[in-house]
């Protein structure tokens, strides 16, 4: 779960980044100083949540970020549908995570472990 996970987080990093870029040419009626420190909050916490990802509470700390994300919509009409889908790579990359993991899980059980190869 936490590659594809991490995977999201790094791409929504980017995404308000480029968001925060298109910002600053589009909208006179934001200070440039609270724009970026708005924005840069956003990226390091993409950045600090691919690093909890272990840790309880993350996934949820994900869903408040995916919010925020749609939310910027009313900023930038654009992250309506850009936070929307990143909403939904954010629910398969937890749902199909969690598979994979409890897939490999139950191989590991059921598998006594490594063999030597035949010659």
């Amino acid at each position: 779960m936490r590659t594809l996970c991490s995977a999201t987080l790094m791409g929504e990093f980017l995404l308000i980044g480029l968001a925060g870029l298109a910002l600053t040419r589009l909208s006179d009626d934001i200070p440039t100083g609270t724009l970026w420190a708005v924005s840069g909050t956003a990226m390091v916490l993409c950045l600090a949540l691919c690093g909890f990802l272990g840790r309880p509470g993350a996934v949820q700390a994900g869903w408040v970020l995916q919010g925020a994300l749609i939310v910027s919509g009313f900023v930038l009409p654009a992250m309506f549908l850009l936070g929307a889908a990143f909403a939904a790579l954010w629910w398969a990359a937890v749902h199909y995570g969690r598979l994979v993991d409890q897939l490999k899980a139950e191989r590991a059980a059921g598998e006594p472990g490594p063999t030597a190869p035949v010659r």
